[in-house]
């Protein structure tokens, strides 16, 4: 059992190392933290929910203008002094409202499925790889990537280029192994710009805090060196976009031995996991078009599930629901040393607490109810038809985001997951954003249809 420090412990620790305000973080509907700054001195009174939150004032945190406030209650088992601000201590927070916690936040959504593993005996261990692009400003609101060298018509795993940006992307990698999360290796990507970090996976709940405060810190150090970190899925329609792929197991909570090991059970398919991996990847079959608007939850995001539209001659990104072995045209793909299951539809515009809920009910559902995903595909995926995929009675994810958000409408366990209040909001926030994108005359139109005719 994890003992908690005191208040007073913390902050002790916290002065040592020159900590002079802590930031109770909690994220809006989008994954992104918000919050307040609190003089150290004070940090009693945070640690007790102190800090009120007008939820009216933020995307996703369905309050109205007279509803009581919530409460951010920081969670002290992994607070994070922040490397570009070593002033500055982060504690991913979740909300409360009127001494409870609030059914509609992001964290507390994802912490009653991790209960809902545990019930069953079991540990959901995530990692999330972070793909994302660094840009400078140009004029008249252009930009471009911040290496000259950034025009090889196949950047991906270049040296030179990862080389031109270490002084950013060697400071991220630094201030990442400087608060444990061990990175075991970063490159350059395939899109001009682009770059990924890999680091190693921990329970889903902190991993999901990982990946908020990474952002942040990520657009932060940047910000120091003139340039800016980018989490848009698809900058460009003629390069790769930023995945975040999630890479997925279950553990006994006992023993912590990993149950998609096949080492310890029957491996029924060959593709190295176990019979309760297949029930696993069949719950996510089964509503992967519902959990689509939230791991790939923008209008861009559909623009990166495509299977053509980079310069390599590939998207690298999954257009059907189907699963295979090391292959990386499907949506759930098993790596090639086995014991965990990949997750290749979620982008980097993830609220990755919401992404991880969804997910792992899914997949504890097909474990319930033994569910049977059908044979692999070790195929190329790409190279089928659409109307040979429907002949072989695979689905498509969705292709806008219009069509997902209303797979999720429509999906039971998105009530059931979200809580009634974050449904309706999540539902009504991503319509009017298609609604708006929908309606928007793009310049495509303008230099397409103003003299065509």
């Amino acid at each position: 059992m994890t003992v908690m420090p005191s208040a007073e412990s913390l902050k002790q620790s916290l002065q040592e190392q020159g900590v002079k305000y802590a930031l109770a973080g909690y994220v809006d509907l989008h994954g992104i933290i918000k919050g307040k700054f609190v003089p150290l001195s004070h940090l009693g009174r945070m640690l007790k929910g102190s800090e009120l939150f007008t939820g009216a004032a933020l995307d996703g945190v369905p309050q109205d203008i007279s509803d009581n406030e919530v409460a951010a209650m920081p969670d002290t088992s992994h607070p994070a002094v922040c490397p570009w601000n070593p002033e500055l201590a982060w504690f991913p927070s979740d909300l409360y409202l009127d001494g409870a916690p609030f059914e509609a936040c992001s964290r507390n959504i994802l912490k009653r499925q991790v209960a809902a593993a545990a019930e069953m005996g079991f540990t959901f261990n995530l990692g999330i790889e972070t793909e994302f692009f660094l840009f400078r400003d140009g004029e008249e609101g252009s930009f471009e990537p911040i290496s000259t060298r950034d025009t090889l018509a196949k950047p991906c795993y270049d040296p030179r280029t990862l080389g031109d940006n270490m002084h950013i992307v060697g400071e991220l990698v630094e201030a990442m192994n400087n608060l444990g999360w061990d990175v075991y290796s970063f490159d350059h990507e395939d899109a001009n710009g682009q770059f990924e970090t890999d680091f190693t996976y921990t329970d889903a709940l902190n991993m999901a805090d990982r990946l908020v405060f990474f952002r942040l810190m990520a657009n932060e150090i940047a910000r120091k060196h003139g340039a800016f970190a980018s989490f848009m899925p698809k900058p460009s329609a003629t390069r790769t976009g930023s995945g975040a792929h999630y890479n997925m197991s279950l553990a006994d909570r006992e023993t912590g031995r990993n149950l998609f090991d096949p080492a310890h059970a029957e491996d029924p398919y060959g593709c190295g996991v176990t019979q309760m991996a297949y029930h696993f990847i069949a719950g996510i079959m089964k509503h992967a078009r519902a959990i689509s608007a939230v791991i790939a939850p923008t209008v861009n995001s559909y623009k990166r599930l495509v299977r053509k539209g980079s310069m390599s001659g590939s998207t690298w990104a999954p257009v059907f629901v189907c699963y295979g072995n090391n292959n990386r045209t499907n949506m759930l793909r098993i790596p090639s040393q086995g014991a965990r299951v990949e997750c290749r539809a979620a982008d980097i515009a993830c609220n990755p607490y919401l992404g991880a809920a969804m997910i792992l009910a899914a997949g504890l559902e097909g474990i319930r109810e033994a569910l049977d995903p059908g044979q692999p595909h070790r195929e190329n995926m790409y190279n089928y038809t659409d109307a040979q995929v429907r002949d072989m009675g695979i689905e498509m994810l969705p292709q806008t985001l219009g069509e997902a958000i209303e797979a999720f409408a429509q999906d039971p366990l998105s009530r059931q997951v979200f809580g009634q209040a974050m449904f309706d909001s999540y539902v009504q926030y991503k319509r009017e954003e298609w609604n708006s994108y929908h309606t928007h005359v793009s310049d495509w139109e303008l230099k397409r249809y103003l003299k065509f005719f």
